[in-house]
């Protein structure tokens, strides 16, 4: 095994579908950490969510390419780890001929530390020409003989002979590349000749001006977020979940014509249902509220209009009729809004509905959901009454069809049996797409909901 098998890198991986880039948002791991297969190493945050990252092999984290808070596009490397710590380096041997070409050596190459030469392939790679006039490639310097016993007490930067490649560890050569430092001027101190991580800083530090940014901090070092306060107004960079869903937003309001329409309903008789149903040993740990009754109507309303649980796919010029529900339900999160769903909610009972509502609302505050909760949702509900409002006109989650507000509970004069009575009230509100469905498509799909609230033994006779 060579040492390019030895030090291994971690890259940024698509967490998502197709996503570019994502924020490191915390490092669980700091160089010298062993690490294994699997274990969790750093937090990130998309487009889509905040997803935890574990490391794909074992051995002994070796540098964070990365501070907390920095955008890495996908498929850079953000760690890098010793798969075999505690042996020695390989000793340096002179390198092997390119795989085709003339016998020899070419380009006058010096001896290289094994497996950091030029990797055995199929392409060629060109001897480099020495410039016209010119004896090498770096400032006239006393050259730095790889196999002394030690560097001099006042190294000045080390020349390097045309051709040669200076000896550094492969993290050591993307830590330079990031910085842009070029490792022909840089004085090694390490073994043999080596160029360490140090050098390359020194090197940083020495061309640096004081008025230049300094080169990305450790992770214990991470630059805050670009917050800008004054006394009368704080700007904030749009990032992330918040970026993604306004985005999103404006993309769902421009392309799909949206209808609203709403409904006042009594839900007297859900409210009765929903105290009786947490003194049930079936529900017994289980989340039971008024949201899961109205979950519950809105699919047994689906079920008897299932023309309304469709997509418009504008690129094929389809309409995509959906015979699954995945049911998502809007969560306000610190980091924005976003709308877990409930895969293939239609074929589960009111308790397995119940469970899963409650691990959906359980994950998203720990912001612990991933991109595939949320992906493929069909028709969503939006509570806006848990924070005291009547209803709202909800814009549709793209790709969707339909979303239900579910308003405030509100105890309300209301005529019952003939009489005046305080009854318990809210409003309904559904957005859908007007491209999809029609006024009267939509209008019998929140008047079932609606009497299914006034009335809850229709989910039995309905269902």
């Amino acid at each position: 095994m060579t040492n390019t098998d030895r030090f291994r890198e971690f890259k940024m991986p698509d967490v998502g579908e197709g996503l570019t880039e994502a924020e490191i948002l915390k490092w669980y791991v700091k160089p010298g950490d062993t690490v294994t297969d699997g274990q969790v190493a750093l937090e990130v945050e998309t487009a889509k969510a905040a997803v935890e990252l574990p490391i794909p092999f074992d051995g002994v984290v070796q540098e964070l390419h990365f501070a907390e808070g920095t955008m890495v596009d996908v498929g850079t490397a953000i760690i890098s780890v010793d798969t075999r710590p505690g042996e020695e380096p390989e000793e340096p041997a002179a390198e092997e001929a390119p795989a085709q070409g003339a016998e020899g050596t070419t380009g006058g190459r010096q001896p290289v530390l094994v497996g950091y030469g030029v990797a055995a392939s199929t392409t060629k790679r060109r001897p480099r020409k020495p410039q016209p006039g010119a004896a090498t490639e770096a400032p006239a310097a006393p050259a730095v003989n790889g196999d002394a016993a030690a560097p001099p007490v006042e190294p000045a930067p080390a020349a390097t002979p045309t051709g040669a490649r200076p000896l550094a560890k492969p993290p050591v050569r993307k830590l330079a590349k990031d910085l842009g430092v070029d490792l022909t001027t840089v004085t090694p101190t390490g073994p043999q000749g080596t160029i360490t991580r140090e050098d390359v800083h020194a090197a940083v530090e020495a061309a640096r001006t004081p008025a230049e940014p300094a080169p990305t901090a450790a992770p214990s070092e991470a630059a805050p977020e670009a917050v800008e306060t004054t006394a009368r107004e704080t700007r904030e960079p749009i990032r992330g979940v918040r970026k993604a869903t306004a985005q999103a937003m404006v993309d769902s309001a421009f392309t799909a014509p949206h209808v609203t329409e709403f409904v006042t309903v009594d839900v007297t008789r859900t409210m009765k249902l929903v105290r009786e149903l947490k003194e049930d040993r079936e529900f017994a740990g289980l989340r039971v509220n008024p949201l899961l009754l109205v979950a519950k109507a809105l699919l047994v309303a689906i079920k008897r209009h299932p023309e309304v649980n469709a997509a418009w796919d504008a690129e094929r010029q389809e309409i995509v009729r959906k015979h699954y529900v995945n049911l998502g339900i809007a969560a306000a999160t610190p980091r924005g809004l976003i709308v877990p769903n409930i895969k293939d909610a239609h074929s589960l009972t009111l308790p397995q509905l119940a469970q899963a509502l409650g691990e959906l609302v359980s994950t998203a505050r720990e912001g612990k959901t991933s991109p595939a909760d949320m992906a493929q949702g069909t028709v969503t509900i939006t509570n806006v009454g848990v924070f005291g409002v009547d209803t709202g006109t909800p814009i549709l989650n793209p790709g969707e069809s339909a979303i239900l507000a579910f308003g405030a509970v509100k105890e309300q004069p209301w005529v019952h049996k003939g009489k005046v009575k305080p009854r318990q009230v809210t409003t309904l509100a559904l957005s859908f797409d007007h491209r999809l469905v029609d006024g009267e498509l939509g209008s019998k799909v929140l008047a079932d909901v609606g009497a299914i609230l006034e009335q809850p033994k229709r989910l039995i006779t309905w269902a």
